[in-house]
């Protein structure tokens, strides 16, 4: 596997974008509903709120510790037999290092090649100090597995600290190349507590335009705390927007119509489609001016020569 460039998260848009000073914000008197983690929604508020939307925060997840750490602490005193450790979010990056340092461990061992499956989750691991080899190019689970077919990965052991509920793709496709897999929750996600009142309220008496999720689990949530409503009459007139194509998969699932999704799997990039969303939208509401009839308009002369030839 050749050495990892960690790709630049894209720039969120900017006040005004292409339209001057001064100019309307892009999503000046929109409503968007947040549904991530509150504590991870502090960023994507800021940049939405900054484009001129009225951002509502209704975190549709809770992320908390394992039930328990004995699975962790368990490879955490095995750390050095591991040749990979894989991360796939920041949440499970910020989870382990809580436990590693609450286990009192300073550095990793050289040897241990670490691999995360995006941009956030690499940043996240270099601010702690840790040096990141892999990140693919598409931040999914089946994209690492692509990367990895290069790597000989028979008799190899690889750690994949994770959340409780994740697909078993990356595992298992590792697993068939050869590779040993040991699996550890990291941290859980769990639905807040008294949020389906809310929801419906806000969704059956305020407008809402864009309502974004950020992972299955936000979608999931979401649609189990109206799992008595109608999503798709509840949901009408209102746009989804997904991070990825696995959130919009799962989105589908429940029978939502995604409309906004970015090519790159990031709060930035999704940032960027909403945005884009709107201007495409307005641009497509603007009537056009009418092609000018056949024959209408003043009618030239005839040349000198070609005058009572009709």
């Amino acid at each position: 596997m050749k050495k990892n460039h960690l790709p630049s998260l894209p720039p969120s848009p900017q006040r005004g974008e292409g339209k001057g000073e001064g100019a309307q914000k892009p999503l000046a008197g929109k409503r968007i509903l947040i549904t991530r983690a509150r504590d991870q929604a502090a960023v994507f508020s800021s940049s939405l709120r900054d484009l001129g939307a009225e951002v509502i925060e209704l975190p549709t997840i809770e992320i908390v510790p394992p039930a328990s750490w004995k699975g962790l602490d368990r490879a955490i005193e095995q750390i050095i037999s591991y040749d990979w450790l894989i991360f796939t979010s920041v949440n499970g990056v910020n989870f382990f290092w809580q436990r590693w340092k609450e286990r009192n461990r300073d550095h990793l061992p050289p040897s241990l090649k670490i691999c995360a499956i995006g941009p956030a989750t690499a940043y996240q691991l270099i601010e702690k100090g840790i040096q990141v080899h892999y990140t693919p190019k598409e931040f999914i689970a089946e994209a690492i597995l692509k990367g990895f077919e290069r790597s000989a990965l028979k008799g190899k052991r690889i750690l994949l600290a994770r959340a409780k509920e994740a697909r078993d793709v990356l595992p298992e496709g590792l697993r068939k190349m050869g590779a040993k897999v040991d699996v550890v929750e990291t941290y859980r996600t769990v639905k807040p507590k008294g949020g389906s009142k809310r929801l419906k309220e806000l969704l059956m008496k305020a407008k809402v335009d864009v309502i974004t999720f950020t992972s299955s689990s936000t979608v999931n949530h979401f649609a189990e705390l109206l799992k008595k409503e109608d999503l798709q009459n509840l949901l009408g007139g209102i746009a989804i927007a997904c991070i990825g194509p696995i959130t919009a998969r799962t989105a589908k699932n429940w029978k939502m119509r995604v409309q906004i999704q970015p090519k790159e799997y990031t709060i930035p990039a999704l940032t960027q489609a909403i945005v884009q969303y709107f201007v495409r939208k307005s641009r497509s509401s603007q009537p056009s001016r009418p092609a000018p009839k056949s024959g209408s308009g003043p009618r030239r002369p005839l040349p000198r020569g070609e005058r009572g030839k009709k």
